[in-house]
């Protein structure tokens, strides 16, 4: 048995489909910890969770429930107005997300997204959408912000209004059952290089698919909104390196990407049906991940410099 059937990063990636499932199922457990339609919402996280915010927040906006912002919880403008703030943590421990919290306490209702209930930062908020079923063993995140994603994209759907050309919840779930069964492409295993590529909602996931191949295989990898593509990142571009798009290909970039020798990757181009949901298409993404992990020696369950949680010198955990 190969190693990527036994770790657990596997197979907590191929629980995902069920996960989501069970997020929309109980959507109604968690309406006081979602945005209501209209309101100016701030999503904020780190790393994964921040890259959710951003995907969320395309979905958001371009479905008209109102202006949202992403930000890392480090970043985040205090002089900023806002009707609600949501926090999204796996750990619930985080501590630049406890430091906001505790700043902001009181400006603006507070919901909270995470793992792990009776953490600090879900004590901090108003209220607090605990997904404990979709927590995972693993350092590197997948089934947990992918779910909570679903979650946000299940309540907007449910609102009445999705952007023009995201598919229906169910349609991702039904593409993620196929993705994880699915062999990966032989020029994706061996690719020296990937570069990622979104639009819109989908940026936040090529910026989440870069991360997790750096994270549990140390590779190489890149990502940027689709047609910024060609304003200095094509130049990595080569025979051996991938660019990997989510959602529609920009008219030309296909053209550009095969006249400087690069091998592109979408959903049809992965030996999926045209069209697959961007969310499933990223499970696809950190199978990659882990494939790539154990090819280079890694153990995609112990990566290097990594902990579950950020936790700062000083910080309340």
């Amino acid at each position: 048995m190969s190693a990527s059937a036994t770790s657990r990063t596997a197979r907590e990636i191929t629980s995902q489909p069920d996960n989501w499932l069970r997020a929309r199922e109980a959507l109604d457990l968690y309406r006081d910890v979602l945005p209501r339609r209209g309101e100016r919402v701030a999503v904020v996280g780190c790393g994964t969770s921040w890259f959710m915010a951003q995907a969320y927040a395309g979905l958001r906006e371009g479905g008209g429930h109102g202006e949202t912002d992403a930000w890392a919880a480090s970043e985040f403008p205090y002089g900023r107005r806002y009707d609600r703030i949501l926090a999204i943590t796996r750990s619930g421990t985080t501590t630049e997300v406890l430091d906001l919290l505790t700043r902001v306490k009181g400006a603006a209702p507070v919901g909270v997204i995470t793992a792990v209930a009776g953490t600090p930062v879900p004590q901090e908020a108003d209220a607090a959408a605990v997904l404990d079923f979709a927590d995972e063993e693993s350092v590197v995140q997948t089934r947990f912000a992918t779910t909570a994603l679903a979650l946000l994209r299940a309540h907007l759907e449910a609102e009445g209004a999705l952007p023009a050309g995201v598919h229906p919840l169910e349609k991702a779930i039904s593409d993620a059952r196929r993705t994880v069964a699915r062999e990966l492409p032989p020029e994706v295993r061996t690719a020296g290089q990937l570069t990622f590529l979104g639009s819109g909602w989908t940026y936040g996931l090529a910026l989440e698919a870069a991360l997790k191949l750096r994270e549990a295989a140390g590779a190489w990898t890149e990502a940027y909104p689709a047609m910024e593509y060609r304003h200095g990142p094509i130049g990595v571009t080569g025979p051996g390196r991938v660019v990997w798009i989510f959602g529609p290909t920009p008219p030309g970039l296909a053209d550009d990407i095969a006249r400087v020798g690069g091998v592109l990757v979408a959903g049809s181009e992965a030996g999926l049906p045209t069209g697959l949901d961007p969310l499933a298409d990223l499970v696809l993404a950190q199978r990659l991940a882990v494939a790539q992990a154990e090819a280079r020696g890694c153990d995609p369950d112990r990566p290097r410099n990594l902990t579950r949680s950020v936790v700062l010198g000083g910080g309340r955990a």
